[in-house]
């Protein structure tokens, strides 16, 4: 049985209440059969990818997971906890003990309430949050099930990046470790096979090249519900070349880095001496200090003369009017920071953290009183992806327009498989108060 490759689309829904999906389009002996990936997972694993590849018989579907990196490399769902990764993806604690410095960032502004001590030992391209007590979730008007109900939640302080993680910040890390995310690897066919039912043709070696999700709008209007018809499984996509390789960074050292799943996000996080942001965390800083407001900047609805973001204008996703500048990523520090002094935490790219993702987990804390320091579940749960782990990304990103999702809101959360990285997808890191002060 002969596979023919047709252009392969994959889906994300950007706003969907619990799923970050991507479709793929692959022909099968003849006839096309949908191929949709699940999302991500683990919360500080992932070397690779995860490619989790499920054809069901005749003309069902064939669900490929593919990680960020490859249209199949593929790690084994280990048990929670777990580590998930293989040797490419492990470094050693000598490179690990690197150190990142920023390039090029917007001027420090907002870090307030610091201690002289603090002061003294301010990490670079960090702002000191002083923690404190919020709201978390929303009931708005705009708001998703997932995000409901809002619960008290109480954080510590801590240090967190003044912007999303930059192509030259990354830069700097894979050149002192070696690193190589998922979207360079060539997957493997013995990994993938593991995840897949028993007599599931190998598919030609010509498939089985370094890839990554790209989106690719359409040149005519099409149904919001039809996300496969503007996500592009692009062979030669990755960090470096972020719309295939025919593109490269010339330009964008100062664009946030995409393609770049969890555990590219942790390991650069571990290099640099800090970690990824808890979700609390995250929604703390996002807030700026504006409890309970729909937006990072408050209440105020998105403004096409003086875009507060970078989020979609026009319609999506065929037609953007670039009412802020930017048809796809901008360079970060582009627009007004929050109260905290914190750039884009609404809109450019979704951002990475640390917390496992479940659709369940609001409703789950109700009636628990002030919820202090959370750090996410033990493991995810999500009934319409049970074979994906997703983490929680955050903040939304230039895709977001209302007549789809209003994700660029800052309770606004979905899951996406650990493994996955797209042309939307970045992260920035946070530091303990101990260790950063």
């Amino acid at each position: 049985m002969s596979w023919k490759s047709s252009k392969h689309r994959v889906a994300q829904s950007e706003g969907q209440d619990v799923k970050s999906v991507r479709c793929q389009s692959i022909a099968l002996a003849g006839w096309r059969q949908r191929a949709f990936c699940s999302r991500e997972k683990v919360f500080g694993r992932r070397a690779h990818t995860v490619l989790a590849m499920k054809v069901k018989t005749a003309l069902s579907s064939l669900a490929l997971r593919p990680v960020l990196a490859a249209i199949l490399s593929l790690v084994a769902v280990a048990g929670e906890g777990t580590a998930l990764g293989d040797a490419n993806e492990k470094m050693s604690s000598q490179q690990l003990a690197g150190t990142a410095s920023s390039s090029g960032l917007p001027p420090l502004q907002g870090a307030t309430n610091k201690t002289d001590q603090q002061e003294q030992y301010a990490p670079t391209g960090m702002v000191w949050i002083p923690g404190g007590e919020f709201s978390m979730g929303s009931d708005d008007a705009l708001a998703r099930r997932v995000e409901q109900p809002p619960h008290q939640v109480q954080v510590a302080g801590f240090w967190i990046d003044q912007t999303e993680v930059t192509n030259a910040q990354f830069r700097q890390f894979v050149d002192a470790t070696g690193y190589v995310t998922v979207a360079e690897r060539t997957p493997k066919w013995e990994d993938i096979k593991k995840q897949v039912p028993p007599g599931t043709p190998k598919p030609p070696d010509e498939m089985l090249v370094p890839a990554s999700l790209v989106f690719t709008p359409p040149d005519h209007p099409v149904p919001t519900s039809n996300s496969h018809a503007w996500w592009s499984w692009t062979p030669g996509a990755n960090w470096q070349h972020p719309e295939g390789p025919h593109s490269d960074l010339t330009g964008r050292d100062n664009h946030p880095v995409v393609h770049v799943s969890w555990d590219a996000a942790a390991a650069y996080a571990t290099w640099a001496g800090k970690r990824l942001p808890t979700e609390a965390e995250w929604e703390f800083a996002a807030r700026g200090g504006l409890d309970k407001a729909q937006f990072t900047w408050g209440n105020d609805h998105f403004s096409h003369d003086a875009p507060q973001a970078n989020i979609w204008q026009g319609r999506f996703p065929d037609k953007n009017a670039n009412a802020d500048g930017y048809d796809s990523t901008a360079p970060v520090g582009s627009f007004k920071p929050n109260g905290y002094g914190l750039y884009d935490m609404s809109g450019n790219v979704w951002e990475w953290t640390q917390d496992w993702y479940r659709v369940d987990l609001y409703p789950r804390r109700a009636g628990q009183g002030v919820i202090t320091n959370p750090r996410g579940p033990e493991k995810p749960f999500d009934p319409r992806e049970r074979f994906s782990l997703p983490r929680v990304t955050r903040g939304g990103s230039f895709l977001c327009h209302d007549s789809y999702c209003a994700a660029y809101r800052p309770s606004a959360r979905r899951g996406t498989a650990y493994d996955t990285g797209m042309s939307h997808i970045g992260f920035r890191c946070v530091k303990e108060a101990e260790t950063g002060a």
